[in-house]
């Protein structure tokens, strides 16, 4: 078997696979033998692999041990695999699961078996274009992002659950299993718990919104495949998905900070956002929420200083007390 793993240090949080138990955990998955196995760079969580098997290739992911998951990315394989169904309107872009194994009777770690989407990686497709030239990829991606939006969930939160009742109940649980997910990193997370306090003043602004629809959480060119022409012709990675107000998506987050036509084109297809004084309030607790997860996950990582992180939320807890 030809095995090529990422070089990592002993103490990163992705801890590799050795191709001993890459064989077992596909023999077990599928009933087949391994012909190589190639450890593939994107992504920060869990450990992904191009395998070559006797019958054609295949993606296999393998989250990190129970013991080393935060509470805001707790089980997130598992909370991947259950909200898979809901993405029905996009399911031809979706990688197709083959074999799923979360017993731990081989391995004490959750692992997926996925089909070979077609496409190559955002990143590389759209770095060889001009920004002038990505117009195909933005509007398609506001049509995407749009279907996903449009479905409806039982409740707020993460999709496996727990959900609760009301938007507020649901970021405020979020911002306090966060700030717990920093201070157990060693970190100081005084401000997010101080954005859960405003999100309790806050509650019958955040609780207009009363219809839980289905996030992705992390659609953006690093979790889509595209073709030379830009046509995205896969998306994945939807471990991150809730259900909120799509506001809240990571995806909008990123288009609303584009500039000139990139921006437009995204609008165009998905619809105008709304820009009332409530949704810009809204989109501040939306922004400390995403620089929650961008500090542990910079934290973690050890790969960029986490301190603007904090500049940030200061300057969104300014802004939620002139207001």
């Amino acid at each position: 078997m030809d095995f090529q793993p990422k070089n990592r240090p002993s103490d990163a949080f992705q801890q590799p696979l050795t191709a001993e138990q890459i064989e077992l955990l596909c023999r077990r998955a599928l009933g087949t033998t391994v012909r190589s196995a190639v450890e593939i760079g994107w992504g920060a969580y869990n450990n992904t692999y191009r395998v070559e098997l006797a019958d054609g290739p295949a993606i296999l992911r393998v989250a990190p041990e129970p013991a080393r998951q935060n509470r805001i990315e707790h089980q997130f394989m598992r909370n991947e695999y259950l909200a898979a169904p809901y993405f029905a309107p996009i399911s031809p872009l979706m990688p197709r699961t083959l074999a799923a194994d979360f017993t731990h009777q081989v391995i004490g770690r959750d692992y997926v078996l996925q089909a070979v989407l077609p496409g190559e990686p955002g990143p590389e497709v759209l770095s060889a274009h001009t920004p002038e030239e990505r117009a195909p990829y933005f509007r398609q991606l506001g049509d995407i992002t749009r279907a996903i939006h449009e479905v409806r969930g039982p409740g707020f939160g993460v999709v496996t659950g727990p959900h609760f009742a009301t938007w507020s109940e649901a970021l405020i649980a979020y911002f306090e299993d966060n700030a717990a997910d920093v201070e157990g990193l060693g970190l100081d997370g005084a401000d997010l718990r101080a954005t859960a306090a405003w999100v309790k003043r806050d509650a019958a602004l955040l609780d207009e919104i009363t219809e839980p629809r289905l996030m992705h959480g992390d659609l953006w060119h690093v979790n889509v495949m595209l073709t030379p022409e830009l046509e995205i012709v896969g998306v994945f990675d939807h471990d991150r998905s809730w259900w909120g107000d799509p506001a809240a998506d990571w995806t909008i987050r990123m288009a609303s900070v584009k500039t000139g036509s990139r921006r437009d084109w995204f609008w165009d297809t998905y619809g105008r956002p709304d820009e009332s004084p409530s949704a810009r309030r809204r989109a501040l607790y939306y922004e400390a929420r995403h620089l929650g997860a961008v500090r542990l996950e910079r934290q973690r990582l050890k790969e960029q200083d986490v301190d603007e992180t904090y500049a940030d939320v200061a300057e969104i807890l300014a802004a939620l007390e002139s207001e």
